[in-house]
């Protein structure tokens, strides 16, 4: 069980305003950038709190989400970057001062940034937010969100990515490195996948549905298969073919192992 004591005077401290760079997101973060309906989002989590979440006497999440208007396609300019970390360390500053808080992490989509607190008590956070961006950061039109949420659902299903997330990141990773080579990915080229499975079995009853979709079986050993197509890598195509390969795999026992190319310039 956790107590928090705060000291009375913070009660009627003045909110503080700081100045220095991203002090919010100190813990150990994990950045992704996904595409959305409306156009490119970026979510930073405290990805430790994915093996402890939710935390034992922290049952509230806090909110702050503020609009602005120096984005590009939804994301901030550098300019407007540089504004919303000097807000977001201050945000960090006054929550801090006044209650024991974790820092869950950002997600940035449409012009509107969004952060995320768990609490230990919400008593006075209002009050002292709205009266830090009244006085400081007048110029952002803010919004604070205070509820119970002891299961930490905004953490474990909102920020936190799901497998098509995840293998969009992975992916644009692995393009990043091509690309840095030279390569080409809207050429198209051979692409060889290789999935792993509990049983010969169930790797026999995968493979109808891998020729349906015109892959060619190159390699076949007990437990492990390895199948190619030619296709482009652009990373929607790519994204997509990974993504419907590891669900239809999953359906027989089986695990998505990863893919290899060539470079094509």
């Amino acid at each position: 069980m956790h107590i928090t004591i705060r000291k009375p005077v913070l009660m009627f401290a003045l909110p503080m305003m700081i100045s220095v760079t991203s002090k919010a997101q100190h813990a150990n973060q994990d950045g992704n950038m996904s595409q959305y309906k409306e156009g490119a989002g970026n979510t930073v989590l405290n990805k430790d709190l994915k093996q402890t979440g939710p935390v034992s006497g922290f049952p509230y999440v806090l909110i702050t989400n503020v609009k602005f208007k120096n984005c590009d396609q939804g994301i901030p300019t550098e300019t407007e970057l540089s504004s919303l970390y000097r807000l977001s360390d201050s945000v960090y500053a006054n929550v801090t001062a006044h209650v024991k808080n974790i820092m869950a992490g950002t997600f940035t989509y449409q012009c509107e940034r969004m952060e995320y607190y768990y609490l230990v008590d919400t008593v006075g956070i209002r009050d002292l937010l709205v009266t830090l961006f009244q006085k400081h950061f007048s110029t952002y039109e803010p919004g604070i969100t205070i509820k119970a949420d002891k299961n930490w659902d905004a953490y474990l299903k909102f920020l936190h990515p799901n497998e098509e997330t995840l293998e969009y990141t992975q992916n644009e990773k692995i393009l990043m490195s091509l690309e840095q080579q030279g390569d080409k990915p809207e050429k198209e080229r051979r692409v060889d996948h290789w999935i792993l499975f509990a049983t010969e079995k169930d790797m026999d009853y995968f493979i109808p549905y891998a020729t349906s979709q015109h892959f060619k079986v190159e390699e076949k050993t007990k437990n492990r298969l390895r199948i190619s197509r030619m296709d482009k890598i652009a990373l929607p195509i790519i994204s997509k073919i990974t993504t419907e390969l590891k669900k239809e795999a999953k359906k027989y026992n089986g695990v998505y192992d990863g893919w290899k190319t060539t470079i094509v310039k």
